[in-house]
C-alpha cells in the first residue's frame, strides 16, 4: 500500500512538473533605420543625426562615450577606439581623435569575409553620402564628399575600398576641413 502511495504521489509530480510551460523567447525586430540599404549599415552608421553615429565633429569625449554602446579598447589622451563585431564574418572599428577635448576626425574600418556583402556595404555607403553631400569627388578609389553648407563647419568625408582579394576592407574618414 505504501508503494502504491508514493508511485502515485511521484507520477502526479510528474504530471504536474511536465504540464509547466516554458515562457517562449519572442524576438523583436529592431525598426530598421536605413531600409533602403544593406543591415550592417544600421550598425555602423546607426543613426541619421550627426556626421557618422549621432555624433558630429567638435563633440566632446564625455558625449562620445555616452553615445557609444560599450566602453572603448583604447583610450589615450584625445583619442578613443572601439571595435565591434557584427557577424562571424563582419567587423569594424571606430576611432575618434579629438583636439583638446573637440572630435576633430572619426576613423571608420570595416572588415569583411564575405567580398560580394564587402562590394555591396561599400556600394551602400557611397550612396549614402551621396544623398547626404552631394557632389562627391572620385580619384584612385578615393570618393571625397566636401560640406560647406548651413551652419556646420566644414568637413570632408573621405570613403576607401582597400579590399584584398580574402578580404573586404573598407575605410571610412570624416574630418574638419582646414
Amino acid at each position: 500500500m505504501r508503494k502504491i502511495i508514493v508511485y502515485s504521489l511521484f507520477l502526479m509530480a510528474l504530471g504536474f512538473f511536465s504540464c509547466v510551460e516554458n515562457p517562449k523567447v519572442i524576438e523583436q525586430k529592431k525598426p530598421r533605420i536605413f531600409p533602403e540599404y544593406s543591415v550592417v549599415l544600421d550598425e555602423i552608421i546607426r543613426t541619421k543625426d550627426g556626421v557618422i553615429r549621432g555624433i558630429d565633429l567638435n563633440s566632446k569625449a564625455d558625449i562620445i562615450t555616452k553615445t557609444e554602446t560599450k566602453s572603448p579598447s583604447e583610450v589615450e589622451h584625445d583619442y578613443l577606439y572601439f571595435e565591434y563585431a557584427i557577424d562571424s564574418i563582419t567587423n569594424y572599428s571606430v576611432a575618434y581623435n579629438l583636439q583638446k577635448d573637440s572630435l576633430d576626425e572619426v576613423e571608420v574600418q570595416i572588415n569583411c569575409n564575405d567580398l560580394d556583402l564587402s562590394a555591396r556595404l561599400f556600394t551602400d555607403l557611397k550612396t549614402y553620402y551621396e544623398k547626404k553631400l552631394p557632389n562627391p569627388t572620385e580619384d584612385k578609389g578615393f570618393v571625397v564628399y566636401n560640406c560647406f553648407e548651413g551652419q556646420r563647419k566644414p568637413f570632408v568625408v573621405s570613403l576607401t575600398d582597400n579590399s584584398t582579394p580574402n578580404m573586404g576592407i573598407i575605410n571610412l574618414v570624416i574630418y574638419r576641413d582646414k
